[in-house]
Protein backbone atom coordinates (compact mmCIF):
# COMPACT_ATOMS: atom_id res chain seq x y z
CA UNK A 1 0.00 0.00 0.00
CA UNK A 2 2.51 2.72 1.21
CA UNK A 3 5.45 2.53 -1.24
CA UNK A 4 8.25 4.75 1.04
CA UNK A 5 8.57 8.18 2.00
CA UNK A 6 8.22 10.72 -0.53
CA UNK A 7 9.30 13.99 1.01
CA UNK A 8 8.80 15.87 4.62
CA UNK A 9 7.54 19.59 4.51
CA UNK A 10 8.89 22.16 6.87
CA UNK A 11 6.51 24.90 7.55
CA UNK A 12 9.31 28.17 7.14
CA UNK A 13 9.31 31.67 8.82
CA UNK A 14 11.58 32.88 5.71
CA UNK A 15 12.06 30.74 2.57
CA UNK A 16 14.97 32.69 1.81
CA UNK A 17 16.83 32.76 4.50
CA UNK A 18 15.54 28.28 5.01
CA UNK A 19 16.43 28.05 1.42
CA UNK A 20 20.13 30.03 1.83
CA UNK A 21 20.61 27.34 5.07
CA UNK A 22 19.66 23.90 3.24
CA UNK A 23 21.45 24.50 0.24
CA UNK A 24 24.45 26.15 1.26
CA UNK A 25 25.46 25.06 5.31
CA UNK A 26 23.89 21.69 4.82
CA UNK A 27 24.83 21.06 1.12
CA UNK A 28 21.75 19.71 -0.49
CA UNK A 29 21.38 19.78 -4.02
CA UNK A 30 18.29 21.91 -4.82
CA UNK A 31 15.55 20.69 -7.12
CA UNK A 32 13.40 23.35 -7.98
CA UNK A 33 11.90 26.89 -6.65
CA UNK A 34 9.21 28.30 -6.80
CA UNK A 35 7.48 31.54 -5.14
CA UNK A 36 5.89 29.08 -2.23
CA UNK A 37 7.90 26.10 -2.01
CA UNK A 38 11.78 24.94 -2.82
CA UNK A 39 12.63 20.84 -3.13
CA UNK A 40 15.57 20.06 -2.46
CA UNK A 41 16.62 16.10 -3.15
CA UNK A 42 18.13 14.30 0.20
CA UNK A 43 19.01 10.46 -0.34
CA UNK A 44 15.86 9.90 -2.59
CA UNK A 45 13.54 11.68 -0.29
CA UNK A 46 12.54 15.46 -0.92
CA UNK A 47 12.97 17.96 2.13
CA UNK A 48 10.38 20.85 0.80
CA UNK A 49 9.74 24.43 1.78
CA UNK A 50 7.13 26.13 2.19
CA UNK A 51 6.29 30.07 3.28
CA UNK A 52 4.44 29.88 6.47
CA UNK A 53 1.89 31.99 6.04
CA UNK A 54 0.64 30.40 2.96
CA UNK A 55 -0.92 27.32 5.26
CA UNK A 56 -3.21 27.59 8.06
CA UNK A 57 -0.99 25.69 10.79
CA UNK A 58 0.80 26.07 14.09
CA UNK A 59 4.13 27.15 15.08
CA UNK A 60 6.01 23.57 14.49
CA UNK A 61 4.17 22.33 11.90
CA UNK A 62 5.23 19.51 9.22
CA UNK A 63 4.21 17.02 6.96
CA UNK A 64 4.77 13.76 5.54
CA UNK A 65 4.34 12.88 2.01
CA UNK A 66 3.94 8.85 1.62
CA UNK A 67 4.06 7.67 -2.33
CA UNK A 68 1.56 5.22 -3.10
CA UNK A 69 0.37 3.72 -6.76
CA UNK A 70 -3.18 4.70 -5.97
CA UNK A 71 -4.39 7.93 -4.25
CA UNK A 72 -8.39 7.33 -4.76
CA UNK A 73 -7.70 3.10 -3.48
CA UNK A 74 -5.50 3.92 -0.59
CA UNK A 75 -8.07 6.23 0.67
CA UNK A 76 -10.86 4.12 0.22
CA UNK A 77 -8.85 1.62 2.48
CA UNK A 78 -7.54 3.92 4.88
CA UNK A 79 -11.13 5.33 5.19
CA UNK A 80 -12.39 1.78 6.02
CA UNK A 81 -9.91 1.68 8.93
CA UNK A 82 -11.17 4.93 10.74
CA UNK A 83 -9.25 7.19 9.05
CA UNK A 84 -10.51 10.80 8.89
CA UNK A 85 -9.72 12.83 6.11
CA UNK A 86 -9.05 16.50 6.14
CA UNK A 87 -8.20 16.79 2.50
CA UNK A 88 -10.36 14.66 0.31
CA UNK A 89 -8.68 13.18 -2.99
CA UNK A 90 -7.81 16.27 -5.25
CA UNK A 91 -5.21 16.72 -8.24
CA UNK A 92 -2.56 19.10 -8.13
CA UNK A 93 -1.26 21.53 -11.07
CA UNK A 94 2.47 19.89 -10.42
CA UNK A 95 1.32 16.44 -11.38
CA UNK A 96 0.12 14.60 -7.90
CA UNK A 97 -2.95 13.68 -6.89
CA UNK A 98 -3.33 13.53 -2.70
CA UNK A 99 -5.04 13.36 0.03
CA UNK A 100 -4.41 14.98 3.39
CA UNK A 101 -5.08 13.31 6.87
CA UNK A 102 -3.64 13.60 10.46
CA UNK A 103 -2.54 11.31 13.37
CA UNK A 104 -3.82 10.84 16.68
CA UNK A 105 -1.56 13.59 18.05
CA UNK A 106 -2.45 15.87 14.72
CA UNK A 107 0.55 15.43 12.53
CA UNK A 108 -0.25 16.34 9.42
CA UNK A 109 0.16 12.93 7.02
CA UNK A 110 -0.65 13.04 3.34
CA UNK A 111 -0.78 9.89 0.66
CA UNK A 112 0.23 10.99 -2.70
CA UNK A 113 0.56 9.91 -6.39
CA UNK A 114 2.97 11.18 -8.98
CA UNK A 115 2.09 11.66 -12.71
CA UNK A 116 5.58 11.46 -13.37
CA UNK A 117 5.14 12.65 -17.22
CA UNK A 118 3.37 16.10 -15.73
CA UNK A 119 5.88 16.51 -12.42
CA UNK A 120 8.71 16.53 -14.80
CA UNK A 121 7.63 18.69 -17.23
CA UNK A 122 6.24 21.65 -14.46
CA UNK A 123 9.74 20.63 -12.36
CA UNK A 124 11.73 21.31 -15.73
CA UNK A 125 9.86 24.55 -16.34
CA UNK A 126 9.81 26.34 -13.37
CA UNK A 127 7.73 28.45 -11.89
Amino acid sequence: MIKSVWSVTLYVSNLERSKEFYEKALGLNKKYEYSSYVGFECGGVEIGLIPREKVDIGEDAASIQFLVENVDEVYRTLKGRGVSFVVEPHDEPWGGRQATFRDPDGNTLEITQINWKRYFTVASEGA
